[in-house]
C-alpha cells in the first residue's frame, strides 16, 4: 500500500511538472494530492458516475473524462493553495496524463499480490 501511495505522489509530481496550469508547491504535498484524490476516487466518484449514467450512455463514456476532470478541480477545492489547477480544461488535461504516467510507472514498479 505504501508503494501505491509512493507511486501515485510520484504520478501526480510528474504530471504537475509537466503542465503549466497545474502546481504543486511544496513537493511534499504531492502525496497528500495522491490520497485526497484516491479518496475522491473511491467514495465519490463511483456516485457521480451512477448519477450520470443516462449521459455517460449517451455520450458513449466519454462524459467520463469530464466527470475525471470534475473530481481534480474537487481535489485542487479542497486542498486548496497547495495543488492548483488553473482551469477545467487544465483539470482534464491532468488527469489524462496522470493516468498515462501512473500506468508508465506502474509497469516499472509492479504491485506484489
Amino acid at each position: 500500500m505504501i508503494t501505491r501511495l509512493i507511486i501515485s505522489a510520484l504520478a501526480v509530481l510528474i504530471t504537475a511538472f509537466t503542465l503549466d496550469g497545474v502546481t504543486v508547491d511544496p513537493w511534499w504535498w504531492a502525496l497528500i494530492v495522491a490520497v485526497v484524490l484516491g479518496f475522491v476516487n473511491a467514495w465519490i466518484r463511483p456516485l457521480v458516475k451512477l448519477f450520470a449514467l443516462p449521459i455517460n450512455l449517451l455520450t458513449l463514456g466519454l462524459f467520463t473524462f469530464v466527470i475525471n476532470a470534475l473530481m481534480v478541480l474537487l481535489c485542487s477545492w479542497l486542498i486548496g493553495p497547495h495543488f492548483e489547477v488553473d482551469g477545467f480544461w487544465w483539470a482534464l488535461g491532468f488527469s489524462i496524463v496522470l493516468t498515462l504516467v501512473s500506468w508508465m510507472l506502474h509497469l516499472f514498479f509492479p504491485s506484489k499480490k
